[in-house]
């Protein structure tokens, strides 16, 4: 693998976290004056429709699934639709950077989660880094404290959900292209906030609120394909390190955007995310193995 592959690698991950973080923020921002659940649904519908455009380019949509599969598709489902309402609830009421920096923890549940459900290789080395990784979440949920609230709560259970999400997707067979898990993953969420709109009602969309969310779409399918451009072009050791650009560019939009500045505590825990989870790629790197749900299926960290 030559230098300008894992520096092209580099830059289209960096690239997809920016793209999703952008997306978050578009999410954020229109839903201050619309219910959530029809914005859920309007931003499902204009992904899928872009989906049905590009999927040709991609392989095409094959909705035919083996019997092993369907199981899979359904776990895969379910965490996708618990992950996205509990995400996008949070992301409503907490500041922009603070659940960004819980999310950061999802490489390494990831890997606990493999490590119990398949048994993958995990050393002592990497099991402290994660203890220390979570250690980092609880300096920003503050369990117990004033900065804990239920906002907080349904972040960690969006992580929980993804991490489900992901190791169902480890199951599905090479016959289930990407861009048909992406098609299935955003028809769930957009019938979801559509089974819902009725109970949480209906508001005018503005051509500005409508702007917000087309332009939402466009962030999570360009961050989904340069992801698994990115995961494609470089070695993997080396590109997963920059989802932590997430971070990066949570923080500045929230305070450009959102005028939001993190306090000592949420940076601190913050740090201690990002530095334990390079760690463990450095661990990965050096042990030559791989993550198995990111070398299966190299998605996003999020579920929004």
């Amino acid at each position: 693998m030559g230098v300008s592959d894992n520096l092209r690698g580099s830059v289209m991950m960096a690239t997809a976290m920016c793209a999703f973080t952008l997306n978050d923020a578009c999410m954020k921002a229109v839903t201050v004056g619309l219910p959530l659940y029809q914005t859920i649904m309007l931003r499902g519908l204009l992904t899928l429709a872009a989906l049905v455009v590009i999927a040709p380019r991609l392989g095409g949509l094959k909705l035919r699934f083996a019997r092993g599969d369907r199981a899979a598709l359904w776990w895969r489902t379910a965490g996708e639709i618990l992950g996205t309402v509990f995400f996008l609830t949070a992301l409503t009421k907490m500041p922009f950077a603070n659940l960004s920096a819980i999310m950061q923890a999802l490489p390494l549940a990831v890997t606990l989660g493999a490590a119990l459900a398949f048994g993958a290789p995990i050393g002592w080395r990497r099991l402290t880094a994660i203890a220390v990784g979570f250690g980092g979440v609880m300096l920003i949920v503050r369990p117990g404290l004033s900065g804990f609230d239920v906002w907080s709560l349904l972040g960690l259970l969006s992580v929980i959900c993804v991490v489900v999400r992901d190791l169902a997707t480890r199951r599905l067979s090479t016959e289930v292209s990407s861009v048909t898990v992406a098609f299935l993953a955003a028809l769930s969420v957009a019938l979801t906030g559509a089974a819902v709109v009725p109970f949480t009602g209906w508001q005018p969309v503005t051509l500005h609120q409508w702007a917000l969310i087309a332009m939402a779409s466009i962030c999570l399918i360009a961050g989904y394909l340069f992801v698994v451009m990115a995961m494609r072009v470089g070695e993997i050791a080396f590109v997963a390190p920059f989802r932590y650009t997430a971070l990066v560019a949570a923080l500045i939009l929230g305070w450009l955007v959102f005028a939001e500045i993190p306090d000592a505590l949420t940076l601190t825990g913050a740090g201690v995310i990002v530095a334990t989870g390079l760690y463990t790629f450095h661990r990965e790197r050096t042990a030559g193995t791989r993550d198995p749900i990111a070398a299966a299926h190299p998605l996003r960290r999020t579920p929004s």
